[in-house]
């Protein structure tokens, strides 16, 4: 007795481990059964279009919005237009008081006349010291001429004194031999001394000409430097009338921006001087309107944060509401997203401009518009709860939804990977299928595309998840086979809008 005494506990224990071991094969092969005393969370799988969207806060404003200036400084006399005028293009809007404009512009016109009468006085000494030149010239070349015939009239003499000459020896010899008379020979020493003479006069002339030549060049290069400084004069005074002609031109066109014209066709949104203000333009332009050139075509600059902004691109769908209209929804188009980071209170964001068409007029500039960007669909897919995707079956239970809270930052909630049941697109999951006798199956999936609250799933095996079947996203303790109890258990945040419901396991 005391051998089956001591049998019986083993046999017992060997018994009670074989039912567990059998146990755990069925619920590996079947699912997991829901255990005693746990009531599961449970919502449909749907069939839909999933979109994930980046929400943010912007300003509505033209597309293009003109700011118009003045480039002179003067005191506003007339204004022509005011808030919501339509203007067109070269429509004057304003002017200023043009006397200070119309006194610089005489002022720049008398002094054009002056510079005018000093070129030409200066252009008529350089023509007379040109005249100088020439005459100069032309005596010098007189000159030349007289020392030329001089030296000719020199070479004649010396010719006729050489004649002279001979002619006396000649006779001297004739007179010693009794064939001439003395007074043949006497008047031939007269015309010997009377050519020597002769030549002593035209060498004489020579020297004369000589000295008038070097003093007609002396002439022409002095009336020469003369002719140069008074066409350098004349040079001058013709850049003193392009110099005068200049400020003219200036004074006009000053006179000419105290009218204040419309650049563009549009609609003046902003009126910024009044009738008698003195504006001042020295190193900015003050702006006196502002014309929007087409209210039909606004653009909302959001500010999107850098959690967010790797996601947005252009062309994205953008839908947002203003405070003007809660209960409508405008709809545009990314149109770019703009490289230029903005920090404010250690926050980091971006300028996403959305395109948008207002041909009934509804936008204003200025409003706030609450932004939703459409940056990612998944079309006709299977989309669970992302609870589903967070819970599994050796979570706690004691509270309803134990999923891990997000990553917290400077822009809200985050789904980074960072943070423990995050869910992210392209990552492969578990969800947990309640089958037919209220078994739990676990189908293994990738997700297509996550949002804050819903994922979309593709499983790896087709035919295991199909549209309408129920997925846990939550699991707590209730009263054992209680379906009250089951009722009252809360879905967590984000299973609302899929129709989540309850079931008690037993």
């Amino acid at each position: 007795m005391q051998a089956i005494a001591a049998f019986r506990p083993r046999w017992l224990a060997a018994t009670i481990a074989l039912a567990m071991a059998i146990a755990i094969a069925l619920a590996a092969v079947a699912g997991v059964r829901a255990r005693s005393g746990v009531e599961y969370v449970t919502a449909p799988v749907v069939q839909q279009t999933l979109v994930q969207n980046v929400t943010a806060s912007g300003t509505v404003n033209p597309q293009n919005n003109i700011s118009v200036g003045t480039q002179v400084s003067g005191t506003i006399s007339s204004i022509y237009v005011d808030y919501n005028s339509k203007v067109k293009r070269g429509q004057v809007l304003a002017r200023l008081d043009p006397s200070t404009f119309a006194a610089q512009l005489d002022q720049a016109a008398g002094s054009l006349a002056q510079a005018q009468a000093q070129a030409a006085q200066a252009q008529a000494n350089a023509d007379a010291a040109a005249s100088g030149v020439s005459v100069a010239a032309a005596n010098s070349e007189a000159g030349r001429a007289a020392v030329a015939a001089a030296q000719a009239g020199v070479g004649k003499a010396q010719a006729m004194l050489t004649l002279a000459q001979k002619t006396q020896w000649r006779d001297s010899a004739l007179l010693s031999q009794g064939y001439v008379a003395q007074s043949l020979v006497d008047t031939d020493r007269s015309n010997v001394a009377q050519d020597a003479a002769d030549v002593a006069t035209a060498q004489a002339a020579v020297a004369q000409a000589q000295a008038q030549a070097q003093a007609s060049a002396a002439t022409v290069g002095q009336n020469g430097s003369t002719a140069q400084a008074q066409s350098a004069a004349a040079q001058a005074a013709g850049a003193a009338i392009e110099s005068a002609r200049a400020m003219v031109q200036q004074d006009q066109l000053n006179l000419g921006h105290s009218v204040i014209t419309s650049p563009v066709d549009g609609t003046v949104v902003a009126r910024d001087v009044s009738v008698g203000q003195t504006v001042a333009a020295s190193l900015q332009t003050p702006t006196l309107f502002a014309i929007a050139q087409d209210l039909t075509k606004m653009q909302v600059d959001i500010n999107v944060a850098e959690p967010d902004i790797g996601n947005v691109k252009a062309g994205d769908t953008t839908g947002f509401t203003v405070l003007a209209y809660p209960n409508r929804i405008f709809r545009g188009t990314v149109a770019e997203v703009r490289i230029n980071p903005q920090t404010v209170n250690n926050v980091v964001t971006y300028d996403v401009v959305v395109r948008v068409d207002n041909r009934d007029g509804a936008l204003l500039p200025g409003m706030t518009a609450n932004a939703s960007i459409d940056v990612a669909s998944a079309k006709n897919a299977l989309v669970v709860p992302i609870a589903s995707l967070q819970w599994n079956s050796h979570a706690d239970r004691g509270t309803p939804g134990s999923a891990a809270t997000p990553a917290q930052s400077p822009w809200g909630s985050t789904q980074s990977a960072a943070s423990g049941n995050a869910v992210t697109s392209g990552e492969g999951g578990s969800l947990f299928v309640e089958r037919d006798g209220g078994l739990l199956v676990r189908v293994p999936v990738q997700v297509v595309l996550a949002t804050s609250t819903q994922a979309a799933v593709t499983p790896v095996q087709p035919a295991e998840l199909n549209s309408g079947d129920r997925v846990v996203v939550a699991s707590s303790n209730g009263a054992r086979g209680s379906r009250s109890a089951a009722g009252s258990a809360r879905a967590p945040a984000g299973v609302a809008p899929l129709g989540g419901s309850t079931r008690g396991i037993h």
